[in-house]
């Protein structure tokens, strides 16, 4: 069991709802967090706007480089998935 969890990579499909990347990895919200998203750990912000939100809507919204998003996830061992065509 530990080599398998060993094994896992850690994804960030930028297609998937905030809620549903930190529900498969809470880590997704304390690095959120980081970069500026300080609500995504109010369990009601999460609970509600995070069920339809994107980490590149919420860029957006929150005018952060996505650029910047990325390199971060990826320094913490994440691998970018589907950001083909986002903003």
């Amino acid at each position: 069991m530990f080599l398998r969890m060993m094994n896992m990579k850690k994804i960030l499909d930028l297609t998937k709802s905030v809620y549903d990347l930190v529900k498969e990895n809470p880590e997704v919200a304390e690095i959120m967090k980081s970069l500026g998203f300080e609500s995504i750990t109010n369990p009601a912000m999460l609970n509600t706007a995070g069920r339809f939100m994107t980490i590149p809507k919420g860029a957006e919204m929150k005018k952060i480089d996505m650029n910047v998003i990325e390199k971060e996830f990826k320094a913490r061992g994440f691998e970018i998935k589907n950001k083909e065509g986002l903003k």
